[in-house]
């Protein structure tokens, strides 16, 4: 009995590697960076080189109009994992759900890593190079369940289980496995003048020279001024470090022999943190790189479409075999049956302590924006960014009288138009306000009316009610981590812009 019980345990576990080796199911690798737009050479960018990312575009498709549903990192990650927008489960204020008050999913909504992982697949999340953390610098190797796993920032309940490791490394043989490379994109310039420059300092030694800031192309509205100046040439080396990344983790799938059975997708959060670009609906802040790689994906191909972010999660699910679910926003477009969009869309709303509520609707033509808030100014106190150098210097300019009437005019208005309107193509960098020009007004009706039908049909859920603002609040003043105190400039500024929020709000502004 004893020896057949043992044949029955062998056999039963060569079937299992049998089957495991026979998947025929890609491996599903998504390389998600913080804070960056398309500064891509593919994309056109001509100050940096970024051969890695390029050759993935040549080896696959890129999407050149790809836009993030949220442009800031926690409501964008908790859309894409679910393949929703935030604004219809409930996670679209930043850092939400954090403090006693908690968000949970909707019935029939589950992340993208549990689907996979019930499917069969090795679900991990983590820098992709076992020896290196999400900024590219040295780290002891993640073995073990749960140890240094990759940015997550969900504002919903989830299940840590929901991961298996950090690193595919420890997949049964021939399991396919889903895995989540978090890079921290351009967050690695850091926040501050000093930490530019210490970026500078590394590029200069690990990538054989910096970028230069005298030959940095800046949108029209930001001045050349040297801290400007530098903080984007430290941005663009940041890509250059993120490229190189990138190319270290092809390499090691070359040298598993597993590169050709990888969906690759590299994307990014949202666009560059400045003044008009991380947290706001314009170009700057929601344009965002989109490149996919891998069996079946076209190579060498260009796709002038518009999409949204959250489609990866349903590019993944088909490429697993798995049916898009019911209800689910996100949208093969790698599918042959798939239908382009006519209409993309996009939200922000409280930004840590600071409460807002924009959203948008980009058409083959025209981007329309909605400010629900018009009586307060674009540039609202935020502990988070009034703690950036960047940010204190072009405050310093706007006291000075030193700034340019553009820069005046879109950065430091006291109050802000209720809807705007740009021809976003001829227009790259929204300067010019078409919302008031009669000639434009059937097309802001329209877009007005696509807008309002979007949020009823989404069950957008709208402004966030009182006791969750304080609940959240509560962890803000308590800090949140060492981290976020840097950040964000300590409790007692969030203090005091809190004081200012509940103020501007019972004064109806």
């Amino acid at each position: 009995m004893r020896l057949i019980l043992a044949g029955c345990l062998i056999l039963s576990s060569t079937l299992r590697l049998f089957a495991a080796a026979a998947d025929p199911r890609p491996n599903i690798l998504w390389i998600v960076a913080d804070d960056m737009s398309p500064n891509l050479g593919s994309y056109g960018e001509t100050v940096i080189r970024t051969p890695h990312l390029d050759r993935l575009a040549a080896e696959g498709t890129k999407f050149s109009r790809a836009f993030t549903t949220a442009p800031v990192c926690s409501p964008c990650r908790s859309g894409f994992i679910n393949g929703m927008y935030a604004t219809s489960i409930g996670a679209h204020h930043h850092r939400s759900g954090r403090g006693e008050l908690k968000i949970r999913l909707p019935e029939g909504v589950v992340p993208t890593p549990a689907r996979l992982k019930a499917a069969g697949y090795y679900t991990c999340i983590g820098s992709g190079l076992p020896d290196a953390d999400r900024r590219g610098q040295g780290g002891k190797a993640r073995k073990a369940r749960g140890e240094a796993l990759g940015k997550t920032d969900y504002n919903f309940e989830w299940d840590p289980a929901m991961y298996d490791s950090s690193d595919w490394g420890g997949r049964a043989p021939g399991q396919p496995f889903f895995m989540q490379v978090q890079l921290a994109g351009g967050k690695l310039r850091g926040g501050d003048d000093a930490a530019a420059r210490r970026l500078t300092e590394r590029a200069a030694a690990e990538l054989g020279g910096a970028t230069d800031p005298a030959k940095v192309v800046l949108p029209p509205y930001y001045p050349r001024d040297p801290v400007l100046l530098r903080d984007w040439a430290a941005y663009l080396d940041a890509v250059r470090f993120t490229d190189r990344h990138v190319g270290e983790v092809l390499a090691r799938l070359e040298r598993e022999g597993i590169l050709d059975r990888t969906l690759i997708i590299f994307t990014s959060d949202h666009g560059i943190s400045h003044a008009r670009g991380k947290q706001f609906l314009y170009n700057e802040g929601t344009h965002v790189p989109f490149i996919v790689r891998g069996p079946g994906v076209a190579r060498g191909a260009v796709r002038e479409d518009m999409i949204e972010l959250i489609d990866l999660t349903a590019v993944s699910l088909a490429a697993a075999g798995q049916a898009l679910p019911a209800g689910m926003q996100a949208r093969d477009v790698l599918a042959a049956s798939y239908r382009p969009r006519n209409f993309v869309f996009a939200a922000r709303d409280r930004c840590d302590e600071t409460v807002e509520r924009l959203r948008s609707v980009r058409s083959e033509r025209f981007l329309y924006i909605r400010n629900f808030l018009p009586k307060r100014p674009h540039l609202q106190p935020n502990a988070y960014k009034d703690g950036k150098t960047i940010v204190q210097t072009l405050r310093a300019l706007h006291a000075a009288g030193s700034l340019e009437p553009l820069a005046e005019k879109l950065l430091f208005r006291p109050e802000r138009p209720a809807e705007e309107l740009y021809e976003w193509k001829k227009d790259a960098w929204q300067v010019r306000d078409l919302a008031g020009d009669p000639a434009y007004r059937a097309d802001l009706e329209a877009l007005r009316a696509r807008l309002d039908r979007w949020m009823v049909e989404t069950g957008d859920r709208g402004p966030e009610p009182d006791a969750m603002y304080d609940s959240d609040m509560a962890v803000y003043l308590g800090g949140r981590s060492g981290k976020d105190k840097g950040e964000g400039g300590g409790p007692e500024a969030t203090a005091r812009n809190i004081a200012l929020m509940k103020r501007w709000a019972a004064e109806g502004r």
